[in-house]
């Protein structure tokens, strides 16, 4: 019995176009998935709406998925519609309003030479309720975070925009480094010494009412969700700017948030600068951001991200991908019936 604790509502996950139940165990201990990390992912929010459960710029996340498998030399198992099929499958007999995507793709059982040669390619898609990624009081109050004392893999070592499973490790390293010494996150700066990204998100500077973030060039993965934010910021008349953000702008900055599927979007409000390891936790130099609250611009922001992706502004209904074909259905489907009598796709 696997504990579904940090899985809420999760019921049933896809595999190769067949349903399973959450506790079934799919993958073989010598994948070589397993041991080499040898992955691509996608991390998609879905929301609720007036209109039932909307997955949010669902078509942008499943062409990244196949160019990172492209990257990967991986051959997609399934098209874009049949991948689309499958997540709103999953969505259904989970009946779930709101949750947290992950379809996968990995190299599975077959070899464990380093090319995974004989290795066939599996793909799956499982979802479950997750609120926020930083937490509840980090996204109302402001999360502290550490200046990391490793920098980021560059630019000219990978494709900065693909999500390899393999790399995560190197998050996975910085996120419980950064928990452990007491922060909420780590920020990473790149070879040449400029803000990078956090773990898991993309970072955002605002000084005299203009927003700014950096992109590709300085090693980070241009997230879906910064693209959103940029998109948002221009129409509602800010000023915004994509360009190197150095360190003396992330101290001196008004505010400063993090951007993510999973972050969506939440204010800093504290950097503690962690970069000499030999310097004890007290003696180390604190950066209020501010006034070391969330500010007006990241608040007006997050409210605004919030009310795009749960169907609030029709102009951006574009965005949205409904789990249903009406609230009427959902409503049927959500608390009465499961999708499918043979978990089959």
């Amino acid at each position: 019995m696997f504990d579904t604790k940090y899985f809420p509502g999760a019921l049933k996950f896809w595999q190769m176009g067949e349903l399973h139940d959450w506790d079934e165990v799919t993958v073989h201990a010598m994948s070589h998935v397993m041991h080499y990390g040898s992955s691509v992912f996608e991390g998609i929010r879905a929301y609720d709406t007036e209109r039932g459960p909307a997955i949010f710029r669902l078509k942008e996340h499943i062409d990244r998925f196949f160019h990172s498998a492209s990257i990967l030399n991986m051959e997609v198992p399934y098209n874009e519609a049949e991948i689309e099929a499958a997540i709103k499958l999953v969505m259904r007999e989970n009946r779930l309003r709101s949750a947290y995507i992950r379809p996968n793709l990995y190299y599975g059982y077959g070899n464990l030479g380093l090319v995974p040669k004989f290795s066939k390619i599996e793909l799956s898609v499982g979802c479950w309720g997750w609120g926020a990624y930083l937490g509840e009081e980090g996204v109302a109050k402001g999360v502290h975070c550490l200046l990391l004392p490793w920098k980021r893999i560059h630019k000219s070592q990978t494709d900065m925009g693909a999500k390899l499973g393999g790399l995560y490790v190197l998050s996975n390293r910085a996120g419980t480094y950064a928990r452990r010494k007491g922060y909420d996150e780590g920020i990473f700066l790149n070879m040449e010494g400029r803000v990078s990204e956090g773990p898991g998100e993309n970072i955002f500077v605002v000084k005299n009412e203009r927003l700014k973030t950096n992109s590709e060039s300085e090693s980070i993965l241009e997230g879906i969700t910064r693209t959103t934010i940029l998109k948002l910021a221009k129409d509602f008349g800010y000023e915004t700017e994509v360009g190197p953000i150095t360190l003396e702008e992330l101290w001196n900055a008004d505010e400063v948030f993090f951007t993510g599927t999973a972050a969506e979007v939440t204010p800093v409000t504290k950097i503690t600068d962690g970069r000499d390891t030999t310097i004890a936790k007290e003696d180390c130099l604190i950066h209020r951001i501010g006034n070391g609250k969330p500010g007006k611009i990241t608040l007006n922001m997050k409210n605004l991200y919030n009310e795009v992706v749960t169907g609030k502004h029709k102009k951006y209904d574009k965005w949205l991908t409904y789990v249903y074909s009406c609230m009427e259905e959902a409503e049927r489907y959500l608390n009465e019936v499961s999708v499918s009598d043979n978990g089959r796709f």
